[in-house]
């Protein structure tokens, strides 16, 4: 530790370069405090806010008691300009059939998707059920909460919420909805999704959040809000996605008219 710049910062630059360069591979166990400040010649203080900085930042994960290299190391790229068409939702990057867009998204980085699904009919918070134009004082919506893993890395917390008069007694139902996921189920039914809206803040997490995607306490989070409209208007979807900024990238693309 040499220069004017803090220690722990200092061992945070070189632990980074060392992961990135593949000294440390994903999954690889972190060394303990004591040998990495012997190493760094530094103190076990510097140490840990190093590795506290790594974790918030998405290059470690807690094991246990201790620490170890993310499984994900590159970022998942949301791409809202392919993900909504019906061969991304359909096809993953291998040709293989695929659950919905997040399968494919998770697949063009080489690693499986799990979701965690739970499906109920509910009373929806206030501001969905305005969106819906169902009530917020009774059952009136179908949640379809996910929790969603890359290989065994927690990566998102979504749910979405569909009126019940579409989806009470249909495959929305189902916990597995099959390929192409609920937007086809949807389209099947006659309710093709033709505009879609999001709206994206960044947020600390909740406590809930911290344990459910295994976060940081000073990570930060997308709070994205999904609506999704007919061709006529009618609102038949709004989904509430919670993504670690430090594992996506968001990406979004759209024509401008010509001023000349």
């Amino acid at each position: 530790m040499t220069s004017n710049r803090p220690a722990y910062r200092q061992v945070a630059d070189q632990l980074r370069a060392a992961i990135t360069e593949g000294q440390y591979v994903p999954g690889a166990p972190l060394p303990g405090d004591k040998s990495l400040a012997e190493l760094f010649t530094t103190n076990r203080g510097s140490v840990g806010q190093a590795v506290r900085l790594l974790l918030a930042e998405g290059y470690l994960i807690r094991k246990g008691r201790n620490y170890a290299v993310s499984p994900l190391l590159h970022k998942i790229r949301r791409d809202a300009n392919a993900r909504y068409t019906k061969s991304f939702r359909e096809s993953a990057a291998t040709g293989t059939p695929a659950r919905g867009a997040f399968d494919s998204e998770v697949r063009a980085l080489g690693m499986r998707a799990l979701s965690e699904t739970t499906v109920d009919r509910v009373t929806p918070p206030g501001f969905v059920a305005e969106l819906l134009g169902v009530s917020a004082d009774e059952i009136s919506a179908l949640a379809r909460s996910r929790r969603m893993l890359a290989d065994d890395t927690p990566v998102q917390l979504a749910t979405s919420y569909i009126p019940g008069e579409v989806a009470f007694g249909s495959p929305l139902e189902d916990v597995d909805t099959g390929a192409g996921g609920m937007i086809s189920r949807l389209a099947e039914l006659g309710l093709t999704q033709a505009h879609i809206s999001e709206e994206i803040n960044v947020r600390p997490p909740s406590t809930e959040e911290i344990e459910s995607l295994q976060l940081a306490e000073d990570a930060r989070v997308y709070e994205l809000v999904h609506v999704a409209k007919t061709a006529e208007g009618r609102v038949i979807e709004v989904a509430v996605h919670v993504m670690p900024t430090h594992q996506w990238t968001l990406r979004y693309g759209w024509e401008i008219e010509p001023t000349s």
